[in-house]
């Protein structure tokens, strides 16, 4: 996965982020894959709604769409 600085996650605008307030941020392929799996860690932990969960989900695979070959 590529390294996400502080700097750079700041600058990615509101549509690079999969879940609410600017969290689970899916710039690229790899990001978006991390995102589904944490969501599911978070999820199974109690720490995200079902509605949260599928929202994350829906944003990372548009972004996997995308860069489907």
């Amino acid at each position: 996965m590529a390294k996400l600085t502080v700097a750079g996650r700041s600058k990615l605008p509101a549509n690079a982020f999969a879940g609410p307030g600017r969290s689970y941020p899916v710039p690229d392929r790899s990001h978006a894959i991390n995102a589904k799996a944490r969501a599911r860690q978070q999820l199974k932990a109690g720490n995200l709604t079902s509605q949260q969960y599928r929202h994350i989900v829906a944003g990372a695979n548009e972004v996997l769409k995308d860069h489907d070959d």
